[in-house]
């Protein structure tokens, strides 16, 4: 059996962690990378004392060179890397009129450029082993829309589109690149913060009701749906947008 390695971004705390751990029982090996190693490297220890394999690894995803330097010391320790998860974002809240060139910059150099440049720096792993998995994790906001979130809302979107794109591009190099927006996901530093802000606050209960299954995401839910994306099983399915959201849509 061909070694399988995988690179979580964002995957110290929340959905990467716990797609990093999944994916680990699994029997493949991963490269936890957030901004801070040792926060990581936390992570990598509690899935080898699991008897999985992984390293910790340090990069903010919207400087290239940081991410070379981490999918090398990936590659120089457990392989070539033929599975990726672009998790690693962040989030805001803010009237429309009022978000500034700076925030709307950040906001889309972080989680649109960001998951650019992973892609592009792991995806020739994936070409030369004919071979790869791609899962990208947007957010519901970017099909429904989201008052006061127009700058995250819009860098999500642009996720999805730059989904079915790859999957077009590299299928033929035997490449899936699929999506998972998330919605209501909690014991995640993103939604306990954004539960936090005023348009949010008070809103917790009536969303939990709001779906089909009345029940808060958690970063399982979510890892659950990753794991099968990844797997050989899923080999026919790509440019997809997979929902974990409990049935609720809009």
């Amino acid at each position: 059996m061909v070694k399988k390695v995988a690179l979580i971004t964002g995957a110290a705390v929340g959905i990467g962690r716990a797609i990093a751990v999944r994916l680990a029982r699994d029997g493949i090996a991963i490269g936890v990378l957030d901004l801070k190693r040792a926060d990581a490297q936390k992570v990598a220890d509690d899935i080898t004392r699991n008897a999985g394999e992984a390293i910790g690894l340090e990069a903010d995803i919207s400087k290239r060179a940081q991410v070379q330097a981490a999918a090398q010391a990936l590659r120089s320790a457990l392989g070539p890397i033929t599975i990726l998860v672009n998790n690693a974002g962040i989030t805001g809240f803010k009237p429309f009129l009022e978000i500034t060139d700076e925030e709307w910059d950040r906001m889309h150099t972080v989680n649109l450029k960001g998951t650019f440049i992973v892609t592009q720096t792991i995806i020739p792993d994936m070409i030369a082993a004919g071979w790869g998995r791609i899962v990208n994790i947007s957010s519901s906001s970017a099909q429904s829309g989201s008052a006061q979130m127009a700058h995250y809302s819009s860098s999500k979107g642009a996720m999805i589109a730059l989904t079915r794109t790859l999957a077009r591009e590299f299928g033929p190099a035997g490449i899936t690149v699929n999506t998972i927006p998330p919605r209501f996901v909690m014991n995640t530093v993103m939604s306990e913060e954004s539960f936090q802000e005023p348009p949010m606050a008070g809103r917790r209960e009536a969303m939990r009701l709001m779906g089909p299954i009345q029940r808060e995401g958690q970063p399982e839910d979510i890892a659950g749906a990753a794991a099968w994306l990844v797997s050989d099983e899923a080999g026919y399915v790509t440019g997809q947008v997979i929902g974990v959201n409990g049935g609720r849509y809009i």
